[in-house]
């Protein structure tokens, strides 16, 4: 069947800057499609996304092939990243909503348990072809790369050839046979046990023989299998170089998000901050405008209490004078009371005169 799209979406694609290795470098204009691909063929999954907006042809901004060790993180509501090794890169996608991004994030973990699942299913394949031929002697053998199958089939061997005492090649049992039995039946059983012996030791010298004949073959299939394990452990330690210099990164990219959520959560406190300050500066303000109203009654109700003090002092003036005058003229009424009296006791000695004078006439 090929290759196929087996989950697709749309997103905004970024790159990693390579020289920075912190800023984000935009590869499409424009949300553009980036889709999951399964090859039946090899058995691997990748997100390959296509951009033609540079040009008439359509060029691959994403080819990544989802590997066991690679995770994909969630940053934010609406980004996710992920970091490819064989690219030597990291991806991010931005989505238009966290649904979308929610979504990718379950097939990317759902595709990397199928890799793990399908690479675990190729290495036990690759084991068992690998694996030596066995023997098929009528038991079954230790592998004759080891020196002590070789000195036990031999050590077999010789047991086969010598003497056994009575013991060990019959053992008693309720139905035995008593002393008194003849010669000749005991001798007829030990035949029956030499022959059986004979052809146990038959069948070991075929396996030996058997196997001394695929020690050369074996080794040389060791030989192989130590050059293949050479291989695979300098691959191994490659990959472990790659995966301390992916986890260095993760760790760099971790310290890297907390530092940004902590300068986030640092601006959001200064944000508030500022609004309070704002709140403080408009309380502020209507206090100072009602200072200034205020200072401005203030001085209107001085000027008026100055001029009132001025009234009052021009009102004392008027008071003093009049209470001047008054003195002056109750002075002058005391005057004229005065000489009144002296005018009526004057007026009472002439008229009494008078009456006299007419008493006389």
């Amino acid at each position: 069947m090929g290759e196929q799209p087996i989950f697709s979406t749309r997103a905004h694609i970024f790159q990693i800057d390579p020289t920075t290795k912190k800023n984000w470098l935009p590869t499409s204009k424009h949300a553009v499609t980036v889709s999951y691909f399964f090859d039946s063929t090899r058995n691997v999954y990748r997100i390959i996304s296509l951009d033609g907006a540079k040009s008439n042809l359509p060029q691959a901004v994403i080819n990544s092939t989802i590997t066991p060790n690679m995770t994909f993180t969630k940053t934010s509501q609406k980004f996710g990243q992920w970091a490819d090794s064989r690219a030597n890169t990291v991806y991010g996608l931005g989505f238009s909503c966290e649904g979308h991004l929610s979504k990718f994030a379950e097939k990317f973990a759902e595709f990397k348990e199928a890799a793990r699942l399908a690479k675990e299913k190729s290495q036990e394949k690759v084991e068992l072809t690998s694996a030596p031929p066995q023997a098929s002697p009528s038991r079954p053998l230790q592998s004759p790369l080891t020196p002590e199958s070789v000195n036990g089939a031999e050590d077999e061997r010789a047991a086969a050839d010598s003497p056994q005492p009575a013991e060990a090649r019959a053992e008693p049992s309720h139905n035995a046979l008593p002393f008194s039995h003849s010669s000749s039946s005991i001798g007829k059983h030990l035949e029956a046990e030499l022959a059986a012996l004979k052809g146990n030791n038959a069948k070991l010298t075929a396996a030996l023989l058997e196997s001394t004949a695929n020690v050369k073959q074996w080794k040389q299939q060791l030989a192989a299998y130590q050059e293949e394990a050479e291989r695979l452990h300098k691959r191994v330690t490659e990959l472990e170089c790659v995966s301390g210099q992916s986890t260095a990164a993760r760790s760099a990219k971790t310290e890297l998000n907390r530092t940004i959520e902590e300068m986030e959560a640092a601006l959001k406190a200064k944000e508030d901050e500022l609004e309070c300050l704002k709140a403080e500066v408009q309380s502020a303000n209507r206090f100072q405008s009602q200072r200034d109203s205020l200072a401005h009654k203030l001085q209107e109700v001085e000027r008026r209490n100055e001029a009132l003090e001025v009234q009052l002092g021009e009102l004392e003036r008027r008071l003093n004078a009049n209470l001047r005058e008054r003195e002056v003229f109750r002075q002058s009424l005391r005057s004229l009371l005065q000489l009144l009296d002296g005018k009526i006791s004057e007026l009472s000695e002439l008229r009494d005169a008078l009456a006299k004078m007419l008493e006389c006439s």
